[in-house]
């Protein structure tokens, strides 16, 4: 089920439903910040590094969905990373960048193992193109449906009603799963009683205010019991969600 999110992007989730994961290897680090810095707008987690060591210590730490690896580093080249990075991470997708633009040197990426190649200068919406079809051939990450809200290791699906949080299938009330919608339409975002009673009740704040607190008390135990909270309260402001930490 491919869908478009409000920014016209399809939404790619890691199996567990966090986001996918990408690390940036190259040694100019403007470049590299601009890369992270498109690639998060993706909504996905990034991480770099500046040379071939770096990028193998961090690959064993991060565990990377995808590489978007510079040939040219200056304590090895990237081919001799990818050799390492397949050690550690066999599947990891990797996508070189070069200044290199010969047939010969796309063969030689190619045949070490990387999965494609682009050619600086480069555009962005290029490499992250390149970079979400091989995620997705890959198999390693899903598309998210614009119906289905996460936060964190919940997932809450508009249109089934289902609510999971990680691989347990939690049963709601419909005033529940309102409640929750809401909720998790603004995660980390402080919702007076007020707001919440418009959104859920649809009547406006007069007095009220204790089946909020009750039905919070109902979501917690089937959602935060014998885990990480993410149900929390601000006294005085309201009640927020927000990923376990």
């Amino acid at each position: 089920m491919t869908t478009t999110s409000p920014q016209g992007r399809t939404e790619l989730l890691r199996p567990d439903r966090s986001p996918v994961r990408v690390l940036v290897v190259d040694d100019e680090a403007p470049l590299a910040e601009l890369l992270s810095m498109a690639l998060r707008y993706e909504g996905w987690e990034v991480r770099s590094a500046g040379d071939g060591a770096g990028a193998v210590r961090t690959a064993r730490d991060f565990r990377p969905d995808a590489v978007i690896l510079d040939v040219m580093l200056p304590d090895m080249d990237g081919l001799a990373v990818l050799g390492r990075l397949r050690r550690e991470l066999s599947d990891v997708p990797v996508l070189f960048l070069t200044a290199r633009d010969s047939v010969e040197d796309r063969i030689a990426g190619l045949t070490a193992g990387g999965d494609d190649y682009v050619t600086k200068p480069f555009s962005l919406e290029e490499v992250v193109a390149r970079l979400r079809g091989l995620i997705r051939r890959s198999g390693t990450a899903s598309v998210r449906s614009e119906s289905t809200l996460v936060v964190g290791d919940l997932v809450l699906d508009e249109d089934s009603h289902e609510v999971h949080r990680g691989d347990d299938s939690i049963h709601l009330t419909a005033t529940e799963f309102e409640l929750l919608r809401f909720l998790m339409r603004n995660p980390r975002r402080v919702l007076s009683k007020a707001q919440i009673l418009d959104r859920v009740w649809n009547y406006d704040f007069g007095g009220q205010a204790n089946v909020v607190e009750l039905y919070i008390s109902y979501l917690r135990k089937k959602i935060d019991a014998g885990r990480t909270p993410m149900i929390h309260t601000r006294r005085g402001a309201g009640y927020l969600i927000k990923p376990g930490e």
